[in-house]
């Protein structure tokens, strides 16, 4: 007869803390997301423009009607020139000190305020341009900081001349109805080929392609472009975008480009108008009490103006607490 035990069973207590598991990687995800959304907020403006920009030119997709991809500018320049920007950005991350000194300067702008957006003025060029796009004779070429206008010099001037023809002025006429209302910096640069020029005008290539690029700025000032949002720059024969050995190549190599800065021109005039105004207005207030003015120079620098005359030697005798 076998003796039956009975095995007591012990009821282990049931996980109430379970849910802790859960609530720290929900929190854990969270921290994460705000991480991200601070980080995002130390981003400067033009910065974050320029990211979004990239993002949307990588998005966009390509008009209808269009064969050719000439509008995402893949062209061998403008990949190096990206893959060129793209190892500046790493290489500042790695070495700050070492990035800015292979940094080229953007022309010389100096006031870093936004213009309009590149993309909305590339297509209204491309509309406005159309024909000549078509034909060959002009160019639209965008990259991180730019966007340029190339124009071929046959359209704009007799050989060997620098001396805008009525076509040029036509163009130009197009051309000044888009770039007029915006405030984005300009510059008007000038190229030629490799073949040597020299006449009575021009003893070189230089002087001949800055010539060209004057000649189109000024006509610029006279449809109404302000002159100070452009600028003069003459290449010569030096950076030539085609292969000089070829007539067309070098057919190419002649022309002047105006390229459009992200960056617009913002000026400070209205700022001084208004302190001048707040001035005026003080010096008014000044002068119903008595007709006079006394300006009296402080000691620790600027001035004091009062019509107090009683004791003139107060205000320079007083010291600095």
């Amino acid at each position: 007869m076998y003796r039956q035990r009975r095995f007591k069973q012990q009821t282990q207590p049931e996980e109430l803390n379970r849910w802790l598991v859960s609530y720290a990687d929900y929190m854990t995800l969270m921290f994460a997301l705000f991480v991200v959304l601070y980080a995002l907020s130390l981003l400067k403006q033009d910065e974050f423009t320029a990211l979004t920009d990239s993002i949307t030119k990588v998005f966009e997709k390509a008009p209808r009607g269009e064969a050719n991809f000439e509008h995402l500018s893949l062209t061998p320049i403008a990949v190096n020139s990206q893959l060129a920007t793209a190892n500046a950005a790493a290489a500042t991350l790695i070495a700050p000190e070492a990035a800015l000194t292979n940094t080229a300067p953007l022309s010389d702008i100096r006031q870093q305020y936004l213009g309009a957006p590149l993309n909305t003025i590339e297509q209204d060029l491309r509309t406005a341009l159309s024909d000549l796009i078509d034909q060959g004779v002009t160019k639209l070429v965008e990259d991180d900081d730019w966007l340029v206008i190339e124009l071929n010099s046959a359209l704009l001037f007799a050989s060997g001349s620098a001396t805008a023809t009525s076509s040029a002025r036509t163009v130009l006429q197009e051309i000044s109805k888009i770039i007029n209302p915006i405030n984005n910096f300009l510059r008007v640069r000038g190229y030629t080929d490799n073949i040597p020029i020299r006449n009575e005008l021009f003893s070189s290539n230089w002087e001949l392609s800055v010539a060209r690029a004057t000649s189109v700025l000024r006509v610029l000032e006279s449809l109404g472009t302000a002159p100070q949002r452009m600028a003069i720059e003459g290449f010569g024969e030096y950076y030539p975008t085609a292969d000089n050995a070829t007539a067309s190549g070098r057919a190419e190599n002649r022309k002047v480009a105006i390229a459009i800065s992200r960056f617009g021109y913002q000026s400070a005039a209205p700022a001084f108008t208004e302190q001048n105004d707040v001035l005026e207005q003080q010096l008014q207030q000044v002068t119903q009490a008595d007709g006079s003015i006394q300006v009296v120079p402080l000691p620790g620098g600027g001035i004091r103006i009062t019509t107090r005359r009683d004791n003139p030697d107060a205000v320079t005798e007083r010291q600095d607490p």
